[in-house]
This record gives C-alpha cells, structure tokens and sequence, in this order.
C-alpha cells in the first residue's frame, strides 16, 4: 500500500510517500480502507517530537518515531476484521480513531470507530475524532457548560474551536469566538453571538467576564485568563507552551494544576483525545449531533495524500480554517 511514512523527528519534510505492507487485522482489530485522514496539531507535534519530555514518558518513542506511519484520524470503509469483533462487517463506512491514518489501509480496534453519518462526505468525516471529541470534552465534560452562561472560545476558527462553538451555542450559551476578522462570518454562522478580532483587541483586556473560558491558543499567561474569567468561572486549557520547550504543553498543564488548588475557579485541561477515556461513547455523542443537525465539520483544505508534508505546514502556522483533511482513495 501507499503510505506516509516517518523514519526521524524533524519537520514535515522528513515525511516520505512510500510503499508499504499492508497491515492485517487480527484478533479484536479491524482493518479500514482509509478514504480521507485529517491533519491535527497532534500529527506535527508528533512529527518533531515535541515536547521533548513526552519523549521521556513514553508516549512517542525516544529518538525515533513509535509509529512508522503517521496520522490518527481517518474515515472509509471496514476492509476486514479479526476473530472477535461484532457489529462489523466489511464494507461499513465508518470514522474514528486509526494509528497510520496516513495511508490507504490502517488498523485499530473496534472501540475507536462509529458509523460515519451518511450526510457526510469522508472528508468531512475524517475532520470529526480528535477535533469534535476534544471540543465535546472541553465544552461539555470539562467547562460543564449550561444554558445562558457567557463562555468565551479562544481560537474559535480553528479545528477544535468550530466544533466547540457549535456545541455551545447548541446548549444555549452566549458564545463570544475569538478569532481573525477573516473567520468573524465563519464563526457567527455557526453559534456566536460575539466576536472578537484577536489582531485588534485582546480579550483579557476587556471588563468583560465569562463562566467558561475554552483556551485552544495559550497565547496569554494565566493570571490574564483568570482575570477574564468571572470569580467561580471555569479555565478549559486545551494545549499550551511554546513549541520546541523542553516541558511545551505539560508544563503549562503542571503550572495550571498548581494554581487550581490555591484558587476558587476550576483550571482545567481537558483530557486527551488522541485516543483516551470514553472514546467510543464520545464519538457516538459528536455523530449524533452531526446526524440531528446541530453540528457540521468545517473542511478548510483538502490534500492529496502525496502532499501530507504541505499540510503539516499549514496547520502548523496555526491559521488553518476548521480542518485541512488528506484524499487518500
């Protein structure tokens, strides 16, 4: 099969289109014909090897890439399954979480997958796992958002924020998206009620409080969020630090823990996505959304898989409109 493949930690020309063999689905796996796979901060933190002490835990091998192939969200079509999985049957289409996405066939195990929803092209279904699970995950499991709170998202064009401002929106609370003036019709189509331009006015500056602050961006220091937030309010952190920090995002994580003991607002981060926790049941909740209407991915760019390095790049510039997604068949 075709496949990106990653030897090294570098940047996203380190990357290669190669031929590979094709992975079998063994016991209690399932093996998908990928149609389309999306491009996720995750994948280029993954590409370096960034931060450097995830290395050190584990999580991404230490001098060379754990997995040889790159990408983690994907939709398409079940090729086979192994002894023991029920519910699935070749030909279903379906999207979730598949190590190696970035390829024509991955394989996972049936806890990470769930009917695609049939209005969906596989592009837009390949933009839904780690973008709408982590948007659920902060609005609603962690920022514990209700209807008539002021909930305030912080890189609200991106590929996390356009779910989460929908997801808000659609339990009734006031939304004010934080973005570029190019994306304000963007977000206002889907949910917000306010906007604020990001290249004109800071957010932390103004009087304005909000109950749920779901920070995408960690762009401001904390003592700044928590002043925008009201005195019970909430802190979701999705991410943060500055990339190549020895520390990067767990840093700021461990700062944001050691603060929440001493405070009244909940400091949160939301747990990751990448694939954790209740996986299964969260991607049933963002498809069942999607399917009653109430939730719609937003694709900013396609890519053929042969051009994966390209969309690295961009999303890593961090001005990606929704989600850039790969074509692979």
């Amino acid at each position: 099969m075709k496949a990106i493949v990653q030897e090294r930690f570098g940047p996203p020309d380190v990357l290669r289109l190669t031929e590979t063999d094709r992975p079998e689905a063994g016991p209690g796996q399932v093996l998908v014909r990928v149609r389309a796979a999306a491009l996720n901060p995750y994948d280029w933190h993954m590409l370096r090897g960034d931060p450097y002490v995830a290395r050190l835990m584990g999580g991404m091998g230490l001098t060379r890439p754990k997995e040889r192939v790159a990408g983690i969200d994907a939709a398409g079509q079940v090729e086979a399954v192994g002894a023991g999985v029920p519910g699935l049957r070749p030909g279903d289409e379906v999207l979730g979480f598949c190590p190696g996405a970035f390829a024509e066939y991955a394989r996972t195990t049936p806890d990470l997958l769930v009917p695609k929803p049939a209005g969906l092209t596989f592009a837009q279904a390949a933009a839904v796992p780690v973008g709408a699970v982590t948007a659920l995950r902060g609005i609603r499991t962690v920022g514990r958002v209700r209807a008539g709170q002021r909930v305030l998202v912080n890189g609200a064009a991106g590929g996390v924020g356009t779910f989460a401002v929908q997801i808000a929106a659609g339990l009734d609370a006031e939304v004010t998206a934080v973005c570029s003036a190019r994306n304000a019709d963007l977000v206002r189509s889907l949910g917000a009620t306010h906007v604020i331009d990001y290249t004109r006015e800071d957010f932390t500056e103004r009087r304005a409080h909000y109950d749920v602050i779901l920070d995408n961006v960690g762009n401001h220091p904390l003592g700044r969020l928590r002043r925008a937030l009201t005195p019970a309010g909430t802190l979701v952190a999705n991410g943060g630090g500055s990339p190549g920090h020895v520390f990067g995002a767990v840093g700021s994580l461990l700062r944001l823990a050691a603060v929440d003991v001493c405070v009244r607002q909940r400091l949160r981060p939301i747990l990751p996505s990448v694939p954790s926790g209740p996986a299964r049941e969260d991607l049933l909740a963002v498809t069942a959304l999607i399917e009653s209407g109430k939730l719609t991915p937003v694709v900013d760019r396609t890519y053929a898989l042969a051009d994966t390095a390209e969309g690295l790049r961009h999303v890593e510039r961090g001005h990606a409109r929704g989600k850039a997604v790969i074509r692979v068949g």
